[in-house]
């Protein structure tokens, strides 16, 4: 048996036997794997189905919501494999993709990190490939400004050959294969960030250690997103994604660019608001867009407090 796959859910039961599925059938291609699935607190009844209907999984039932990269951590003590998947409970990949993904690992030693083909239902491309932010092209993206400084990487290129195998900065985390020593090495998630940036964070860490971080778009995998924030109704959920993302960026900023790129970053932030909502308001005569950029620019403030200007999670 050479891997093991983490699954997160929370609140996710209708999807799971699905994903599981999926998950099984690639697995048969390779002669088996393990499964941990980390229960992050769930009120659907997710941890009773799972050990239930899926006893050929090893079950981590926690008494709280941890968040996505806690949770994952939860789940390293039952790792015992060289390779790791981590995987979605909404991602479903086709049955040759952890064969064709396993023998890209082995042909490619420096590659410690793979990311997947990712796709929508209907078949349509998700961003899969991306390059690291930073305050600057974050703000170029956020005010429209990207065609006029074609210089500045952009966070999603759109001058790549998503057919072919290739390195970038970070991928996704609904498809997410490592190898055991990778993480041994440099851990796997930084506790503090309870959703979003943690696997930017990751990857960063990864390559600063020497590895490589690798799209392979011969691993097809369709993923919904957004399935757990739809537990807990889609205002509130909406709400609290919006200050967990914004909470997220202010952590990485401080992290990765130090105090005064989590000045710039915010500045921008409030600048890029401004811009928006004055364009939109010139254009459209609607200041809606206006008081909701600055509303947003409000809540960084307030978390920037909350945070100790990025240098601690608020939950």
């Amino acid at each position: 048996m050479e891997l093991t796959t983490i699954l997160v859910s929370y609140n996710t039961r209708h999807l799971l036997d699905e994903c599981l599925a999926a998950l099984h059938a690639a697995e048969a291609a390779i002669g088996g794997g393990a499964v941990v699935v980390v229960d992050n607190a769930s009120r659907d009844g997710s941890a009773e189905h799972l050990a239930t209907d899926h006893p050929d999984v090893t079950l981590v039932r926690l008494p709280e919501n941890v968040g996505f990269g806690r949770a994952n951590n939860a789940a390293l003590p039952h790792v015992h494999t060289p390779f790791v998947l981590l995987l979605n409970t909404d991602a479903f990949m086709t049955p040759d993709s952890l064969q064709r993904s396993l023998d890209y690992l082995r042909a490619h030693p420096r590659c410690g990190v793979l990311g997947a083909r990712l796709l929508n239902r209907d078949g349509s491309p998700q961003p899969s490939a991306r390059r690291f932010p930073t305050p600057w092209n974050v703000f170029l993206m956020q005010a429209g400004l990207q065609r006029w400084f074609r210089g500045t990487p952009r966070i999603d290129p759109g001058d790549w050959d998503f057919d072919r195998p290739q390195e970038c900065d970070w991928v996704p985390g609904c498809y997410y294969l490592m190898r055991k020593s990778v993480i041994d090495e440099v851990g796997l998630f930084d506790p503090r960030f309870f959703l979003y940036a943690e696997e930017v964070d990751l990857c960063r860490r990864v390559k600063n250690a020497g590895w490589q971080v690798h799209y392979f778009p011969d691993a097809h995998v369709v993923h919904l997103g957004g399935e757990s924030a739809k537990a807990d109704g889609e205002v509130n959920a909406t709400r609290q994604i919006d200050h967990l993302s914004i909470e997220s960026s202010l952590l990485y900023f401080r992290k990765h660019h130090g105090r005064l790129g989590l000045a710039a970053h915010v500045l921008l932030e409030g600048l890029a608001a401004l811009l928006v909502g004055l364009r939109d308001w010139w254009r459209q005569h609607d200041r809606r867009r206006l008081a909701s950029g600055l509303r947003r620019w409000a809540a960084l403030l307030g978390l920037l407090r909350a945070t100790a200007f990025g240098s601690r999670p608020t939950r």
